[in-house]
């Protein structure tokens, strides 16, 4: 199975997929995670004097819209290109955030199911860093606005009705 999971910056991406690896033991590799080690640390480590990979992974969301740049560059030619490389090691990729990179990935059925993940209680990143509207987009939305024992739930049901779906296909 192949899931993408969009949202915003700090809604709980991550913790939708590390509940899905323990809950279901689907693998899950972050956009920013695989465009560390592919292709961004070459790019920022002399700019901003890093000097491993993890350096720069941990310093990303002090340069979002920097990241999303040279992502957006990486797929210039195919906008699925990331996505492609992200699914071949991985079940689950975390944090698509580009419009065009998302139209690609539809448009070429990299996807069995997208799913969004909205914390009402946090802000939107700004479209410099994220041009995804999230609910539009998604096959299902997990709202991620209590405990981590009702996000588990949410998560547990969401993946339950994308297998029940793609069993209708």
């Amino acid at each position: 199975m192949k899931l993408l999971i969009i949202g915003h910056g700090r809604h709980g991406k991550d913790t939708v997929a590390a509940m899905l690896k323990e809950e279901f033991g689907l693998t899950h590799l972050a956009s920013s995670e695989a465009s560390s080690t592919i292709f961004v640390f070459d790019a920022l480590k002399e700019k901003y004097g890093y000097t491993t990979v993890e350096d720069c992974f941990n310093d990303r969301a002090n340069h979002r819209a920097e990241w999303y740049d040279l992502i957006c560059e990486y797929n210039a030619d195919d906008q699925a290109r990331l996505a492609k490389d992200i699914v071949k090691r991985a079940n689950v990729y975390v944090g698509m955030r580009s419009q065009a990179e998302l139209d690609a990935c539809i448009e070429q059925g990299v996807f069995d199911a997208i799913i969004g993940v909205v914390d009402p209680r946090k802000p939107f990143e700004d479209k410099a860093s994220m041009s995804i509207a999230v609910e539009k987009y998604a096959d299902l939305t997990i709202y991620n606005d209590g405990t981590l024992d009702d996000l588990r739930k949410n998560v547990i049901v969401a993946y339950q009705y994308i297998l029940e779906e793609l069993i209708k296909k």
